[in-house]
C-alpha cells in the first residue's frame, strides 16, 4: 500500500478522532484492516467524513473530506488553519449546566469560525452520550451529560489531528461531490447514515436533513458510478435485506459493532454491519 502519513509520525502523536459521532469507526478499524486495499492509491476520498476514524487511521499523503454538516466542516477547518485561537477560545468554557445551555442556546451563524468551532467542540465533550443532534430547525437538542471531568482541551491530540488535516481538502458538501474528484487509482470510503434496522432505529440527526431510502439508492447508484471510474470504493452500512439488495454483485463483508450511542443500555451490545467493496 502506498506508504502512508503515519509513517513519519512518532507513534504516541498519531491522532484520535478529535469528537464522539454516532456511528463512529474507531471500535471497528482492527476488523477493517483486512479489508483496505492492498493496492496503492494515489488519493483517499471520505464523503461522509464524521468523526474521520478511517481516515486519522489510514493518514494518506493526500486525502478529500466531504460531509454535509457545516458545524463538523467549520470545526475541521479551524483546526487545521487557525489552531492556536481556537485553543484559546476552548480555555473559556465551563462545565456546568447553567453555562451549557447558554452556548447551546448561541445562533452558530452569528458567531465568528472560531467561536464557532469551539462552541462545536465544546457541546460534542459535555452534552449527553457524547451525541451530536440537531432538529428540523438545524438547531442542536442534547441535554447537558453531566460528566465530572470532560476533556474540553486535548491540546496534544488538536496538534496531532491539525497536522493530519494539512494533508487534506475539506469540504462542506453533499456526499455526490465525490464524482467530481473519482479518478481510476483513488480509494473512496463511504460511511453513510446507516438504513434503519427497524421502523424505531432511525437515527440521521446529524444535519437537519433526513437520509431516507432514496438517499440510499443514490448513494448505490454513486458507488457504482465510482466503481465505473476505476475508483477502490469501500462502504459501511447496515445489516438489512435492503442495503444487501442495493450491493448486490459486489462483496459483501460482516463486521461486529457495539453501538453504545443509544438511550437504552440493553440495546448497545454487538450487532451486524456490511462492509461492501468492489475488490477484493
Amino acid at each position: 500500500m502506498l506508504e502512508q502519513f503515519s509513517s513519519l509520525l512518532p507513534r504516541a502523536a498519531k491522532p484520535k478522532p478529535p469528537v464522539k459521532w454516532a456511528g463512529g469507526k474507531a471500535q471497528l478499524i482492527p476488523q477493517f484492516e483486512p479489508l483496505f486495499p492492498k493496492k496503492e492509491y494515489n488519493l483517499y476520498i471520505e464523503p461522509f467524513v464524521g468523526g474521520g476514524a478511517v481516515f486519522f487511521h489510514l493518514l494518506p499523503r493526500r486525502a478529500i473530506l466531504i460531509d454535509s454538516n457545516e458545524e463538523l466542516i467549520n470545526f475541521y477547518l479551524v483546526v487545521r488553519d487557525r489552531l492556536e485561537e481556537l485553543l484559546r477560545d476552548l480555555r473559556k468554557h465551563k462545565n456546568t449546566q447553567e453555562y451549557y445551555y447558554s452556548v447551546r442556546a448561541l445562533d452558530p451563524q452569528e458567531l465568528s469560525p472560531v467561536e464557532r468551532a469551539s462552541r462545536f467542540l465544546y457541546l460534542n465533550k459535555t452534552a449527553y452520550n457524547g451525541l451530536w443532534r440537531v432538529n428540523s430547525q438545524g438547531k442542536h437538542n442534547v441535554p447537558f451529560g453531566r460528566y465530572k471531568n470532560p476533556k474540553i482541551v486535548d491540546e496534544p491530540n488538536l496538534r496531532s489531528v491539525a497536522g493530519a488535516l494539512k494533508h487534506a481538502q475539506v469540504i462542506c458538501d453533499d456526499f455526490s461531490r465525490v464524482l467530481e474528484f473519482a479518478r481510476p487509482g483513488t480509494f473512496v470510503y463511504l460511511d453513510p447514515p446507516y438504513y434503519p434496522l427497524s421502523d424505531t432505529a432511525n437515527f440521521t440527526g446529524y444535519t437537519s436533513d433526513a437520509f431516507g431510502p432514496e438517499d440510499q439508492k443514490r448513494l448505490a447508484a454513486v458507488f457504482r458510478e465510482l466503481d465505473r471510474s476505476g475508483c477502490l470504493v469501500m462502504l459501511s452500512n447496515s445489516d438489512t435485506p435492503f442495503i444487501r439488495e442495493l450491493y448486490s454483485g459486489y462483496d459483501i463483508q460482516v463486521v461486529y459493532a457495539r453501538r453504545a450511542i443509544n438511550c437504552r443500555p440493553d440495546r448497545r451490545g454487538p450487532i451486524t454491519e456490511l462492509v461492501v467493496r468492489n475488490y477484493r
